[in-house]
């Protein structure tokens, strides 16, 4: 895998229709931030095993995805991310986990059976993360697919425990050069379009009493590649007599 894309897919029906408030997607786009990684994407859908097979097989479609999807993993009905993880990731092959089982049975003894036994058959060949409230786990496949409870006292801890144990730290630094204009985008764009592909290149306008601002941010693994693209937004906003201010240099 080159660099990793980090995907979130947080399943519940309950956060689309109000009853409830998601806090996990700041918590892991935070922790992805404190360890150099960013969001590709972040997907919030419905308990709908159609959009959630499609969702699912979307970012397997990435080479260099690393998912991490909260909801689904339980015993009830509606959730459904084992299987639907199973048939995308493993072709639907499923088993009991034996260690999975013993932590279900030992948590809840006969009331292990019926039905919340079924939460220890997972996909084949998933490795678990460790549940710090009740010992039922969470599970993953391939170093890379992650699947956690939806309630952020069991999810979090796992989130830590795959980061700290898969990705602990982006190796690769970027660098990244940011001005304000005392103008709107349109002014800029004839730049923009100079930018190449091994520039980031972020524009964020900005609507003031006195006038339009726009924030263009620039970063790159290139240091000298993205100096000399910064450059032509100094060499356009001087010859133009726009005047600017630097801002979050980090060089």
């Amino acid at each position: 895998m080159n660099q990793p894309n980090f995907y979130s897919v947080i399943i519940g029906t309950e956060l689309l229709n109000g009853r409830r408030k998601d806090a996990h997607f700041s918590f892991l786009n935070q922790e992805l931030l404190l360890r150099g990684w960013t969001h590709k994407a972040s997907f919030v859908i419905e308990d709908d095993p159609i959009l959630m097979e499609n969702t699912f097989k979307l970012i397997q479609s990435d080479k260099n995805s690393v998912m991490f999807c909260f909801g689904g993993i339980g015993s009830t009905p509606d959730d459904l991310t084992r299987q639907i993880a199973a048939k995308v990731f493993r072709d639907s092959k499923m088993y009991f986990h034996p260690k999975a089982k013993e932590l279900v049975e030992n948590e809840f003894k006969q009331k292990a059976y019926p039905h919340r036994i079924n939460m220890a058959y997972l996909p084949v060949d998933s490795k678990l993360l460790d549940n710090v409230v009740n010992n039922v786990p969470g599970f993953y496949l391939d170093d890379r697919f992650f699947f956690t409870p939806g309630f952020p006292s069991m999810s979090q801890s796992m989130v830590l425990q795959a980061l700290n144990t898969l990705y602990p730290k982006n190796s690769v630094n970027k660098f990244r050069l940011s001005l304000t204009a005392n103008c709107g985008e349109s002014d800029l764009i004839d730049v923009m379009n100079q930018m190449t592909k091994e520039v980031e290149l972020s524009s964020l306008p900005k609507f003031v009493e006195n006038g339009r601002r726009t924030v263009i941010s620039l970063s790159s693994e290139n240091k000298k590649i993205l100096e000399e693209s910064f450059q032509k937004f100094i060499v356009h906003l001087e010859k133009l007599k726009i005047e600017y201010v630097l801002k979050d240099i980090n060089l």
